[in-house]
């Protein structure tokens, strides 16, 4: 029944015609709606417009043709590595050492012990996946070295879906950088490195395999250079905004003449995705590595065989130096080329071969980018007063980690000195704490030695360039410096991370 209670006509060939005639527009309007694109309307509403288009071809402003040139030359990198497992659930940290032994001998009673048996295998194969790109056509190619560190098989995966197995040629762990080589073919596409370094804001591509989905392009620009994100003092990283995940290590990151300015390392993100800050080893530092690496299958550093650390403000007053640029050197090792130089601790290093440092990791790579046996003239700053020195690099050695402990002090063995918050004691009463300089105590969390980052167990070498054994001898130096008006005092310590300078203003001796 229609609204009101009006009963249907009777009209029977009458009605039927109208009906037929509304069925024949509603399909008219529904066929000619979906011919345009648009979506039936009731009767009181005004028909949409069709979408807005420019004059501009689609194919402008797209980096589709630089794309097409690169991605032959860009690879996936899958690894495998035999890890030994001695876990019953994988990832959880569960060793069988940790397990009772009752239940111990019930897991090797029915699920055995020996290697590809029961659920405690000896060793686990590891698969892992990562990015790399070709730099010649008779197959080098180049990817991080955590994508393929401690490897036992690598596999690259072309464009094109071929799939090859490849060499490592060489490593190096302190840039993050390896080389691997495939054999049997002389005509893979490659790419080359870029000679200009790229400015802040130019636009950037980065191609690789997130995730195991190769050939994923993502786009960006350059937001920053020069990065030290804390890996190493070769820190020099590209800061990039194109979406860089899992996968696209090792993997190109490209200028829009397709060239390389930069190798994919590393990200920032919370929650281990993409959240635009990626990092990318310059392209200059990548093409110097893997020639040393094609060469020799290693990468041989300079060496002057100091401990250096950045010159701040209150360091270069204490120094007399007009601003605090350079490197302190913070200990010199024997028998090293810095040594047999007559570099001391407490010198400031300001220049390398006439070009002046602005800090400390600056001296490193300059350092390091030159080759065992060359010279090199370092311009010195000691007691105010500049030098030049010529010395012969060394070779670097390996990375080690020097083990080293902190001294137990005695508590009741200090002597006080509030107003800086320490107390001391002479290195040679305490033990484990050697002969020579006075040890910390005891720290004051709100004292200003504290705000400077002494911390109990350093042993405290020189005080203002002079060594000391007591901590009468520390008031004296101290007191010296409020004499010359020095606002702060420079202090040699000694501590778990090695040698280093502080800086403790005097007026709270």
């Amino acid at each position: 029944m229609f609204p009101n209670d009006h009963p249907l006509p009777k009209t029977g060939g009458l009605f039927k015609r109208r009906r037929a005639l509304l069925l024949a527009g509603v399909f008219a309007l529904a066929i000619s709606g979906l011919a345009a694109g648009q979506a039936f309307l009731p009767p009181t509403s005004t028909p949409a417009f069709a979408q807005i288009t420019t004059d501009r071809p689609a194919g402008q402003n797209s980096f589709a043709d630089v794309v097409e040139r690169v991605r032959p030359a860009v690879v996936s990198v899958k690894v495998k590595v035999d890890q030994p497992q001695n876990s019953v659930f994988e990832g959880e940290g569960f060793n069988r050492e940790d397990l009772p032994p009752q239940v111990e001998q019930f897991f090797r009673r029915f699920f055995g012990d020996k290697p590809g048996t029961g659920m405690m295998p000896r060793h686990r194969r590891v698969t892992g996946q990562g990015s790399g790109f070709f730099i010649s056509a008779d197959g080098y190619v180049v990817t991080n070295n955590h994508v393929v560190d401690k490897s036992t098989e690598v596999e690259i995966t072309t464009d094109d879906g071929n799939t090859y197995t490849a060499k490592v040629v060489g490593s190096d762990p302190r840039t993050d950088i390896a080389l691997l080589k495939v054999e049997g073919r002389n005509d893979f596409k490659w790419v080359k490195f870029g000679t200009t370094s790229p400015r802040v804001g130019d636009w950037v591509l980065a191609v690789g395999n997130p995730f195991g989905l190769g050939g994923t392009v993502t786009a960006g620009i350059v937001s920053a250079r020069g990065r030290d994100i804390g890996a190493n003092i070769y820190d020099d990283f590209l800061q990039i905004d194109a979406a860089v995940n899992r996968g696209n290590s090792g993997g190109p990151t490209f200028n829009l003449a397709g060239e390389v300015i930069g190798v994919n390392t590393a990200i920032v993100s919370p929650s281990g995705g993409n959240v635009g800050i990626a990092f990318a080893i310059p392209a200059e530092n990548v093409s110097r590595i893997v020639a040393s690496l094609k060469e020799t299958g290693t990468v041989a550093r300079g060496y002057i065989g100091v401990q250096i650390q950045p010159v701040t403000k209150e360091i270069a007053e204490s120094l007399g130096l007009k601003e605090p640029q350079g490197a302190l050197v913070a200990e010199v090792q024997s028998d090293t080329p810095a040594a047999k130089a007559g570099i001391k601790a407490g010198d400031a290093i300001l220049a390398v071969d006439g070009q002046r440092l602005k800090d400390a990791r600056e001296l490193s790579r300059r350092i390091a980018a030159q080759k065992p046996g060359a010279t090199v003239k370092l311009l010195i700053s000691r007691d105010g007063k500049e030098s030049t020195v010529e010395l012969t690099l060394g070779k670097l050695p390996d990375e080690k980690r020097a083990e080293r402990t902190s001294p137990k002090a005695k508590e009741d063995s200090g002597t006080d000195m509030p107003r800086l918050g320490l107390s001391l004691a002479p290195a040679k009463s305490v033990a484990g704490a050697g002969r020579d300089g006075v040890v910390v105590t005891d720290v004051d969390p709100a004292g200003p030695a504290a705000e400077r980052g002494v911390k109990a167990g350093d042993v405290i070498l020189e005080v203002g360039g002079k060594a000391v054994s007591t901590a009468a001898e520390v008031r004296d130096a101290l007191g010296a410096a409020r004499k010359e008006n020095k606002s702060v005092v420079l202090l040699r310590l000694k501590g778990e991370g090695g040698t280093r300078f502080v800086t403790l203003p005097v007026g709270s001796g």
